[in-house]
């Protein structure tokens, strides 16, 4: 009899021991909550210039897009403090980043104007061809890398002296 005692000592032990840690848990949450783990976005956008579209537009388009995306990550997800956005373009197969926005939620909600939070990239104007003498066709009146040979000239004197140099004075 003894060890039947035994077990249900143990095992009344254990049920004591599980039913107050559960009301234990309860309270160690409610003092000590978890803290909610905060996180950045990024997003990387890519558009295509349009024809006949000139930098300054493709850079307007692109701060639009970049604004549009930001807010949308803000609103989307309460948990995003930042957010860290790429914009690439492409022109004629070339592509390269125009600008990357880096803006926090409360910077945004202060003033949520890409212009103040970009950082605009100086080269992509020349990697994506624009501003410079970068022709994607062949021009109609360029000149040609390879000149036409001038005519040969005439080596033989001629009978009436045309060729003769006149004398010094």
């Amino acid at each position: 009899m003894p060890v039947i005692g035994k077990k249900i000592r143990i095992a009344s032990a254990v049920i004591v021991l599980m039913s107050s840690g559960v009301p234990l848990w309860i309270a160690s949450e409610a003092l000590n909550p978890q803290i909610a783990q905060a996180y950045t976005a990024r997003l990387d956008l890519s558009i295509d210039r349009f024809p006949e579209e000139n930098y300054e537009t493709l850079l307007t388009r692109a701060e639009t897009a970049a604004r549009a995306a930001a807010q949308r990550s803000f609103d989307q997800d309460i948990l995003v403090t930042d957010v860290s956005i790429m914009v690439s373009v492409q022109n004629y197969g070339a592509i390269a980043p125009v600008l990357e926005l880096k803006v926090s939620r409360p910077q945004w909600r202060t003033r949520p104007d890409p212009k103040r939070w970009a950082t605009y990239f100086k080269t992509a104007r020349s990697l994506l061809f624009f501003g410079g003498k970068f022709s994607t066709t062949q021009d109609a009146n360029a000149e040609s890398p390879n000149p036409p040979a001038p005519p040969p000239q005439n080596t033989e004197p001629k009978p009436s002296g045309e060729n003769a140099v006149p004398p010094k004075k």
